[in-house]
């Protein structure tokens, strides 16, 4: 897939409602000249894999968001996989009990993929991590789930919060564990043209 020349006038559109998105895009030296989070399905297909369900979601953001002439929008979606169990964002406290119960003791892949937009053109881009989390005691499950940080998250923690101390071992990239992965991220944009970071 060709690259586009550098274009100094360039503006990037982050499609998400994501705090830690934005962050991680600060990390780049990038800050969106706008937030436009698109409304959509995010329900998996009957049978659909962790994978194709997140190249899938996160293609939709993008299709949904029609950027500007002097616009790139930027899409992203992470899902937890245990096997082929697709693990979004539990829907209250007795979920995220469960997914942890779940995870507790175990490995489990986390996978983000990112999309951008220019014009017509799509590209999407998918970066898998694997995550090992310790076996979990009552206590430790309890008082995660009072922190409340499980709230919004998929597989019911985020690696940069409290659930960090549950998590002993990854082997991938953690920026894409806590959803936006920053080396692929980075590349992925300056090949649509987005200049950042000093220099083309």
């Amino acid at each position: 897939m060709n690259a586009r020349a550098p274009d100094p006038a360039l503006k990037l559109v982050l499609a998400s409602g994501s705090p830690r998105r934005r962050e991680l895009l600060g990390q780049l030296g990038i800050v969106p000249a706008a937030i436009r989070a698109p409304d959509i399905d995010e329900t998996p297909g009957k049978g659909e894999k962790p994978r194709d369900y997140v190249n899938r979601i996160a293609r939709q953001k993008a299709e949904a968001s029609v950027p500007s002439d002097d616009e790139l929008v930027l899409c992203a979606d992470t899902t937890v996989a245990a096997g082929r169990r697709i693990m979004g964002k539990p829907a209250d406290r007795a979920e995220a009990d469960a997914f942890l119960r779940l995870l507790s003791g175990r490995r489990h892949r986390v996978i983000t993929a990112i999309a951008a937009r220019r014009g017509d053109e799509i590209r999407v881009k998918d970066v898998e991590t694997a995550v090992k989390m310790k076996v979990l005691s009552e206590t430790e499950i309890s008082n995660y789930l009072d922190t409340g940080d499980w709230d919004g998250k998929a597989g019911a923690y985020a690696i940069q919060g409290p659930a960090g101390a549950l998590i002993p071992w990854i082997n991938g990239s953690f920026t894409g564990v806590v959803g936006l992965p920053l080396a692929e991220t980075a590349t992925l944009l300056r090949t649509m043209g987005l200049v950042f970071g000093g220099k083309p």
